[in-house]
């Protein structure tokens, strides 16, 4: 198989689990025999560029255009990205034999549908997040309708649909009225190897965090109001009170930082939590061994890597029961608390960091768990066969000729986006 696939994040830019998922998936399909290119974002930093191969995989990033638009200025920059990211995967087209092109969220739509349009390739979409989900349910302005319009064009140009759970697939079949065979659940993957924490190397790392007596709680992930690390901050004295000296690490960057800081002054726990920051793959799983516990506490959560990754590296999970962490947290593996209820999660923390038996217990459901269904290898052979099958509906519309499709202002304009009465008037985008 020959991939194209275009992203807005890929390592070395990472802003949360999106570039790393499609990092991951780009090494697998490379190591299972597959030709992968990747079109994403450019650092403008020195030392990193604007095409290598990396693990075998062709990476071309995308240099910002003149005059450079700040990415604060989201809808602009994300027209300029897409303007430049259609003429670098342009000139790759014209020299490389491509089967599929497989985007990711609503930042690359805009190329993707003219790369589809020029080059009568089938695309694959995959939809990490929809903006309705993310501001629980309602579309608050103009950019999120936008948004969530070009999110429904994704999935309309696509000739077929990846959702990393079953709860996404219900929501984007739901929100974007997608026959239920277009989609496709494919979860997203943690290669187990990599998490591997030597025992030596955790035990030097964990007293530069905290001492002795002192039991670790950790957060990992975007810093956005969605992600609940407000509920775990008011939840945090009544879980030392229980258990005696705690300390929350809140690791990851986002819009919410500064509202989540505010919030720590207030409760006057500044003692007690330590912000992070971003860290790097390695740091990060050294955070997660060393703690006596994850959290994830989500409001929204379409998949929920920190789970799965902190079952990996062999921590006991607390999650929100929401989403796809409902999916992953389950029989046994890890305990959920209602979003947003600060007693139930304090409740959930205080059983496992005062009960060794039970997070030794949900430390070894939890390997298991992802043992059996998040093996990237597994993810990887999951992707191709959705590439295949989009390769085969598209060959077979253009063998009868059944690929004319309305014109997308008229779709804009009629029922297809607009009937959703629960999102009201989503506004005319034209």
């Amino acid at each position: 198989m020959r991939v194209l696939i275009l992203s807005w994040e890929f390592p070395p830019h990472v802003v949360g689990g999106l570039g790393r998922h499609v990092a991951a998936l780009a090494r697998t399909l490379t190591a299972q025999g597959h030709e992968v290119h990747v079109v994403t974002r450019g650092q403008g930093a020195p030392g990193v560029p604007d095409e290598e191969w990396l693990d075998g995989i062709h990476v071309l990033r995308v240099p910002e255009a003149p005059p450079v638009i700040a990415f604060d200025d989201l809808i602009p920059w994300v027209l300029s990205f897409n303007n430049r990211m259609t003429a670098v995967a342009g000139r790759l087209l014209r020299t490389h034999d491509i089967d599929v092109i497989h985007g990711h969220d609503w930042l690359v739509t805009y190329a993707a549908a003219s790369l589809k349009e020029t080059w009568d390739l089938p695309v694959v979409a995959t939809i990490h997040a929809t903006e309705y989900g993310r501001h629980q349910g309602w579309l608050p302005g103009p950019m999120n309708k936008l948004i969530h319009q070009v999110e429904w064009w994704l999935t309309y140009e696509a000739r077929r649909v990846i959702a990393c759970s079953g709860y996404m697939r219900d929501q984007v079949e739901e929100l974007f009225l997608l026959p239920h065979e277009k989609v496709d659940v494919v979860p997203n993957g943690v290669a187990i190897e990599d998490f591997a924490v030597d025992p030596d190397e955790r035990d030097g790392f964990r007293p530069t965090l905290t001492g002795p007596r002192t039991r670790m709680v950790l957060f990992a992930g975007r810093l956005e109001y969605e992600k609940g690390v407000q509920t775990v901050l008011g939840a945090l004295q009544r879980v030392r009170a229980a258990v005696g000296p705690t300390k929350f690490f809140v690791a990851g960057v986002g819009t919410y930082s500064d509202e989540l800081r505010r919030q720590v002054r207030a409760l006057g726990l500044q003692r007690h939590v330590r912000f992070t920051g971003f860290l790097d793959d390695h740091t990060l799983r050294l955070h997660y061994a060393a703690a006596d516990v994850a959290v994830a506490p989500s409001i929204y959560e379409p998949f929920g890597l920190v789970a799965v990754e902190a079952m990996a590296c062999g921590t006991p999970v607390v999650v929100g029961d929401t989403g796809g962490l409902r999916e992953i947290v389950t029989r046994g593996t890890g305990l959920t608390f209602t979003p947003q209820d600060e007693d139930e999660l304090a409740d959930a923390l205080i059983r496992v960091l005062t009960d060794g038996d039970l997070a030794a217990q949900l430390v070894d459901r939890g390997r298991s768990r992802i043992l059996g269904r998040y093996d990237w290898a597994a993810v990887g052979r999951r992707t191709v066969e959705v590439y295949g099958q989009a390769i085969a509906e598209e060959a077979e519309l253009r063998g009868t000729g059944d690929v004319a499709r309305p014109p997308l202002r008229a779709l804009l304009h009629g029922a297809p986006i607009l009937e959703l009465g629960a999102l009201g008037d989503l506004g005319d985008v034209g």
